[in-house]
């Protein structure tokens, strides 16, 4: 079991010529988390050349091992009884076997030629994830086409996406693990973020769509979908996403590299509250109930943020900050965007209350049906 372990230690101790290759080590790994870890933290170090671009410096992923209320790890071609999702409307399984793929990105895709080593990888993936995820992702992976998976990464707090759903479409091809998972984002035609592209190619060392080198890149042996779903929360998803720019990394700690970094949380927490709208409208299949429950928990949170921000508050900092952004004409192109798309979500807001009240009703009149015999 690997022990947690300090960042800021090993930069103090280690300098900046082993922190790397012990980051690396770390997070090679990640995919030999014992199964019977039960409810302990595994903190897992990465390096930010998983990037698109390669960044400088390390971010650190607290991933919480517990049990997941879902179905169980089939042992065979993942045949799960239907209907075994979990259909409670105020709770969410983290980690779920489903059957109605028709929405997903790589549905009309072929599994092309499968082999029993190929099940088996499977197998051992959504074993790793049922187990191992952290409180703040969900998987979805599907009982007529184990090739296919699908994932909800909540943003993290202090960075322009938290309180966000970001989902993501995975296909394992026929040749895995020997190359790596395909990975498409749900953008909604929004970049709002350096390693994310509108058209929803994620770009990841770890995935092979940027340069890496040693255990940057996918390897065969040691590189799991778990890693790549902590890596997107934790590397991509950051507090500086601006400095994950090839052409501006080396600006980071300078004014005007800080400046322009201020400049874009504003754009990348304004396009998280149109992709917010997005998933309220239309919720990706199999995920209705976290899009519903997640956004009504966070509702005031969300709004709160809204209205710190726009009296001048710096994005991604707490709402009681006194850290404020300079009175300019960014900063009002910023407060305009956002007063707009903070009136559409209480609007959206609003109507997701109305469904989780309905919902609650409805649970209601069943349990006393439930309780009251028939005469």
């Amino acid at each position: 079991m690997l022990s947690h372990i300090s960042t800021l230690s090993l930069n103090y101790i280690f300098g900046g010529i082993i922190m790397p290759l012990l980051l690396c080590l770390i997070i090679c790994l990640t995919s030999w988390i014992p199964a019977s870890a039960s409810r302990s933290s595994v903190s897992v170090t990465a390096n930010k050349t998983h990037l698109d671009p390669c960044s400088s410096g390390t971010g650190t992923v607290c991933v919480q091992n517990h049990e997941p209320e879902c179905s169980s790890m089939v042992s065979s071609w993942a045949r799960t009884e239907p209907g075994t999702e979990n259909t409670d409307h105020m709770s969410f399984s983290q980690f779920d076997v489903v059957q109605d793929f028709s929405d997903h990105h790589y549905a009309k895709t072929s599994a092309g030629k499968v082999t029993k080593d190929w099940v088996k990888a499977i197998q051992s993936e959504w074993n790793l994830l049922q187990k191992n995820l952290p409180e703040s992702i969900y998987v979805r992976v599907y009982e007529d086409r184990i090739d296919l998976l699908r994932a909800a990464i909540v943003g993290p707090a202090g960075t322009p996406y938290h309180d966000g759903l970001f989902f993501f479409d995975v296909r394992f091809p026929s040749e895995y693990p020997k190359c790596p998972p395909k990975v498409y984002y749900h953008s909604g035609g929004l970049r709002l973020n350096p390693n994310l592209y509108e058209s929803g190619k994620v770009c990841l060392s770890l995935l092979n769509t940027w340069w890496g080198n040693g255990c940057e890149k996918w390897g065969k042996s040691n590189s799991t979908m778990l890693q790549v779903l902590v890596s997107i929360q934790g590397l991509v998803l950051n507090d500086k996403p601006y400095f994950n720019e090839p052409g501006n990394k080396n600006s980071a700690q300078t004014t005007a590299g800080e400046r322009y970094s201020l400049a874009y949380n504003q754009t990348a927490f304004v396009r998280s509250c149109k992709t917010m709208l997005y998933s309220l409208r239309k919720p990706p299949k199999h995920f209705e109930t976290l899009v519903m429950c997640h956004f009504h928990e966070h509702e005031r949170a969300i709004l709160d943020a809204c209205s710190a921000y726009m009296s001048g508050t710096i994005v991604g900092s707490s709402v009681g900050s006194n850290l404020k952004y300079t009175r300019d004409k960014c900063f009002a192109d910023f407060h305009k965007s956002l007063t707009l798309y903070t009136e559409h979500l209480r609007t959206e807001f609003a109507a997701n209350r109305r469904r989780v009240l309905e919902l609650e009703r409805e649970a209601s009149a069943v349990q006393v049906q439930e309780i009251v015999p028939s005469s």
